[in-house]
């Protein structure tokens, strides 16, 4: 999906509920820190302001917590719990 304010493509994008759902891989974070906390790099970080600023509530999903499940059920689960507090 392409949000015209600003510009950005979605990965998964909930228009209706301006919910979007951001898949990020590892070019989308830092190198992991001294206690192995790895945290967003910057073009990440002003691509969540300006959606956010547009009205978007972005959901990310990092690739080392998705890639930690084993099954596509432990993914579904996932997603369902980052998606339904904001569908309400």
């Amino acid at each position: 999906h392409l949000e015209p304010r600003t510009g950005y493509s979605l990965d998964l994008a909930l228009p209706s509920s301006r919910v979007a759902v951001e898949v990020d891989g590892p070019s989308h974070f830092l190198l992991p820190d001294g206690r192995g906390v790895r945290k967003p790099n910057g073009p990440t970080l002003l691509k969540r302001r300006l959606l956010a600023a547009a009205g978007w509530r972005v959901i990310s999903v990092p690739f080392y917590e998705w890639d930690g499940f084993a099954t596509a059920n432990g993914q579904q689960t996932y997603l369902d719990r980052a998606v339904a507090p904001l569908l309400g």
